[in-house]
């Protein structure tokens, strides 16, 4: 016969291993079924000394037009920029001769919301087209802004909820983030990034939330 003590630890140790199994469960259950995949942007220390170089200007739209950023171009194949975006980012994605996505499974990380239709996403220009406009893009040529709007090597172009997009529109980080507090990080470094690359300026109020927002990066 066991003693007490015995069976107390064999109870223990079941209650833990069925915990642990709950537990792996739940991780399970509440992962995403698939990972938008934005090219890793530069690190937040990294991110915090372009933003120190960007140059600080008022911003002036005057002229904007988003024909002026041809989209969407060919990429690969038959596949445009759209399409080719919506196959990096999601999972099992299946196409037809056209590159059209016909099926698949897609995570937007600025909401945490999974799609299984190709039309429930947008493609975010994470710096937006007129933002760029706004901050030195109006001096580009065509060829120069056409590169920009189909940028799939920068972390500028992430597959998201389509009315998430429409509701970011053309905000810079001073009055929009994502708001799915886990993706904020990446989503201002990739936003310095891009801004340093294509040398764009940044305004007051959007340096001082960028400022705030890396340094907890």
């Amino acid at each position: 016969m066991a003693r007490p003590a015995k069976i107390y630890a064999r109870r223990r140790l079941s209650i833990l291993a069925a915990l642990t199994v709950l537990m792996a469960s739940a991780a399970l259950f509440n992962s995403p079924a698939a990972s938008a995949a934005l090219p890793t942007p530069v690190s937040g220390a990294t991110a915090r000394g372009y933003l120190s170089q960007l140059t600080v200007a008022t911003e002036n739209r005057t002229g904007y037009s988003r024909d002026l950023f041809p989209t969407w171009i060919t990429i690969s194949g038959t596949c445009n920029t759209r399409e080719w975006i919506l196959k990096r980012d999601g999972t099992n994605v299946v196409t037809n001769s056209a590159c059209t996505a016909t099926s698949g499974s897609w995570y937007s990380p600025y909401d945490g919301a999974t799609w299984t239709a190709a039309s429930d996403l947008d493609i975010d220009h994470l710096v937006p087209l007129a933002e760029a406009w706004d901050s030195g893009a109006s001096k580009w040529t065509t060829a120069q802004r056409q590169a920009f709007a189909n940028d799939v090597t920068r972390p500028q172009l992430l597959a998201v909820t389509d009315n998430v997009n429409q509701s970011k529109g053309d905000q810079d980080p001073s009055t929009w983030v994502p708001t799915r507090s886990a993706y904020l990080c990446t989503y201002v470094r990739a936003w310095v990034q891009v801004k340093y690359y294509y040398d764009l300026s940044v305004d007051t109020a959007e340096k001082n939330a960028l400022t705030k927002d890396l340094a907890n990066c």
